[in-house]
């Protein structure tokens, strides 16, 4: 058994929900910055792709690039249509900004949650407890 197959899809949605926090800071930065254009991922998707096993190619030489990637890429993204556009083309409503930041947190923590709890359950396995 991998240690990372007992972790299951926690891992990745940790990444996925910390990238998605970055944008969310990001938008919520840049409220006032004329022509800002908000963004987001949809999480499904961006996860889906995380969990793909990439083949992992052989490097004959210290010098050659990986490719290892986190499985997330700017396809992944997408711009918020704004519910009341502004006169500068900022897209950034604060409102739904701070709503998604909340939830996206309280996911990040259940995530962290079941981790957790698999971890405590993996030391008791090899305690014997």
């Amino acid at each position: 058994m991998k240690l990372g197959d007992a972790f299951g899809i926690h891992e990745q949605a940790l990444k996925v929900r910390s990238y998605r926090a970055e944008l969310l800071a990001s938008n919520m930065a840049n409220a006032d910055t004329p022509g800002f254009k908000a963004r987001d991922i949809d999480f499904k998707q961006a996860l889906g792709a995380a969990t793909i096993q990439q083949p992992r190619m052989k490097t004959t030489h210290q010098n050659h690039i990986s490719n290892a990637t986190s499985g997330l890429s700017p396809a992944h993204l997408r711009y918020r249509i704004p519910t009341q556009p502004s006169l500068d083309g900022n897209t950034v409503d604060m409102q739904i900004e701070k709503s998604a930041f909340a939830a996206n947190t309280l996911e990040y923590q259940a995530s962290l949650g079941f981790l957790n709890g698999k971890i405590k359950g993996l030391k008791k396995a090899i305690r014997g407890d």
